[in-house]
């Protein structure tokens, strides 16, 4: 499936791939929906979805009428006895007095049973779903690093646990166009300096040595631009915490990788000997000066 270069133009952009032709299961997709989106959004639709359906049933009793103490006709008294009924309330000011009433009464009480269950599981399996929240820096670079150019970007982990025997997988992206014709997304695994670390508790600067067996070797910001280069990153670690397996995920795309550029430290040491974490240059970039045998392409040797 093609992707549009024009969504990849700014920092953080993204792109979205459409299915077309593939069978639906609406229930298990809502189900995966639920789990992704934010919890505004998860307890907006429960919400909305609660007075959706008690309007629908007081709609019912507004015509069936039977509704004691209700005034004749009203919508908002047909509303709120539907409420108490859902809910399991019962103040008892008001009750069905007729047949069709009674029966309107139960078939709320076995919606609302089940939508309740429904709402709940979905809320508990959300609450308890194991998430990592992790941090990677706006752009990679590549700058030199022991002598030889390596493609690096910096991991940070935003919350207080350890992420134990923490493994990372790195892929490129990039476009060729065959010459039979047509177009092929080809994937290159990228050999890193270190992929696993024991414990990830602050940050992990991550490096591909790019040497002759490198995809990026011989590359240029041009070229990258022309094949729509992208990195897809992987992280995976045990909550030291939860227990539980985590991941988390990111990409980079050609105009993201800076030539010429490393990421500023972030590690200093006060006089008194304490290790220093200045989070707040995470993301910053400093300029540097090529490698013998590999010199930074013209254009790109300033940090933009």
């Amino acid at each position: 499936m093609a992707r549009t270069p024009t969504r990849l133009t700014a920092p953080g952009a993204d792109y979205a791939i459409h299915v077309v032709g593939e069978p639906r299961a609406p229930l298990r997709d809502f189900y995966y929906a639920v789990l992704r989106v934010p919890w505004s959004v998860t307890l907006a639709g429960i919400s909305g979805g609660f007075l959706t359906v008690n309007a629908l049933f007081a709609i019912g009793y507004v015509i069936t009428g039977g509704i004691a103490h209700a005034r004749p006709g009203s919508f908002a008294d047909a509303f709120f006895f539907s409420v108490e009924t859902m809910g399991t309330i019962g103040y008892g000011a008001m009750y069905p007095d007729s047949p069709a009433a009674n029966v309107l009464m139960v078939v709320e009480s076995i919606t609302g049973l089940t939508l309740i269950a429904l709402a709940t599981g979905l809320v508990f399996a959300k609450f308890s779903r194991s998430t990592a929240r992790l941090v990677f820096t706006e752009r990679a670079v590549i700058s030199p690093e022991g002598g030889l150019p390596a493609l690096m970007f910096r991991i940070g982990n935003q919350r207080g646990n350890q992420l134990v025997d923490a493994r990372i997988r790195v892929v490129m992206i990039r476009t060729e166009h065959l010459p039979e014709g047509g177009t092929f997304y080809r994937m290159l695994d990228l050999k890193l300096q270190r992929e696993w670390a024991l414990s990830l508790s602050r940050s992990w600067s991550v490096i591909h040595p790019i040497d002759i067996d490198s995809p990026f070797y011989g590359m240029t910001p041009e070229l990258m631009a022309a094949q729509e280069v992208e990195l897809q990153v992987l992280v995976v670690g045990l909550d030291d915490i939860l227990m539980q397996t985590v991941h988390a995920q990111h990409r980079y795309f050609a105009n993201q990788i800076v030539w010429g550029a490393r990421h500023a430290d972030v590690l200093s040491e006060s006089p008194t000997g304490d290790l220093i974490l200045d989070l707040r240059r995470f993301h910053e970039i400093e300029p540097t000066t090529p490698t013998e045998g590999f010199p930074y392409p013209q254009a790109a040797r300033r940090v933009v």
